[in-house]
């Protein structure tokens, strides 16, 4: 665009002219073809080009966000009082109704670690739309994956007979994502084997269990990179979950619940029934092991196999 404006000007000021009103004739000419080639760029740019022009990618609500990620609230009090100032998104305690309620739902932050290494996931969110830039409305956008940050996978993520069969979000057991869950300790020296299912001895009857891991120990979903070191699944274990247990609701506190070398097949163990949900990178930092109430709740994708989730414990 500035080469074309830097051409259109050359070609007005090279010619010399003794008359003034042939010199105007030429300015007026050179204005509306730069004008006209400026619009001509414009309509030619790639859409998401031209709409990361119209607005940035720089969330204002993003400012001060990354700041207290990892600092609890002074003196431990939960984030009451709302706004920018109530926010904590560190692995301290979050806690609402005097203690009542847990939230285990990570913020989304552009610093989240995403599932490669090294990764984050960057901005999510941008104003389309700003009342600053003389808007009469903020509007914000989302854009993301639907495996990113806490989440649930329905049965078609990895078994392409359920996504055909329209086994989506949408159609997730509710039943199932909200009931009495128990918090368990997993062995710490180990991925999750089937040996380490067996020595936590897990009654018959419990539906949902929540995993916490060494994941949660090293603070892996507060670093600013994807790490594939994380604590998971193998196949061994994830079959034993299926063949020894009544759980159907597997929650785990990393990106995938399934260990990175078992990515595939502790995945499609889990979903050769399509009665298991998995809902992974749970915020299970200091929150004591035992028996709540979990509430999850999906967006209600239509068609897809995962979607972002909040999860909280009633104690």
């Amino acid at each position: 665009r500035n080469q074309a404006r830097a051409s259109i000007s050359s070609y007005h000021h090279s010619p010399e002219s003794t008359e003034s009103s042939v010199s105007a004739r030429r300015g007026k000419s050179a204005t509306m073809a730069a004008a006209a080639l400026t619009l001509l760029l414009l309509v030619l740019l790639p859409a998401g080009r031209a709409l990361a022009t119209a607005a940035g990618d720089a969330h204002p609500g993003y400012a001060g966000a990354e700041a207290d990620t990892c600092e609890p609230a002074p003196g431990g009090a939960p984030p009451y009082g709302g706004g920018a100032a109530g926010r904590r998104h560190g692995p301290a305690l979050e806690e609402y109704g005097g203690g009542h309620i847990v939230d285990i739902t990570h913020a989304y932050r552009p610093s989240m670690p995403a599932f490669a290494p090294g990764a984050t996931v960057g901005p999510l969110v941008r104003l389309k739309a700003s009342m600053e830039d003389g808007s009469e409305y903020n509007l914000s956008e989302l854009r993301m994956e639907c495996h990113m940050g806490t989440h649930v996978d329905a049965p078609g993520h990895m078994n392409q007979a359920h996504f055909a069969a329209g086994l989506d979000v949408d159609t997730l057991d509710l039943d199932v994502l909200n009931g009495p869950a128990l918090l368990v300790d997993v062995p710490r020296h180990t991925n999750i084997t089937a040996e380490s299912m067996k020595s936590l001895n897990i009654p018959k009857g419990v539906r949902r269990v929540l995993f916490r891991t060494l994941n949660t120990d090293r603070g892996l979903m507060w670093k600013a990179a994807g790490d594939m070191s994380y604590v998971g699944f193998t196949e061994d274990g994830a079959q034993w979950l299926v063949d020894n247990t009544d759980i159907k609701l597997v929650g785990i506190d990393y990106i995938s619940v399934a260990a990175f070398d078992h990515l595939i097949s502790a995945h499609v163990a889990f979903f050769k029934n399509a009665d298991i949900i998995l809902v992974e990178a749970l915020k299970l930092d200091n929150v004591k092991t035992g028996l709540y109430m979990l509430h999850c709740l999906p967006l209600r994708l239509v068609g897809s196999e995962g979607s972002p989730i909040r999860c909280i414990l009633i104690k």
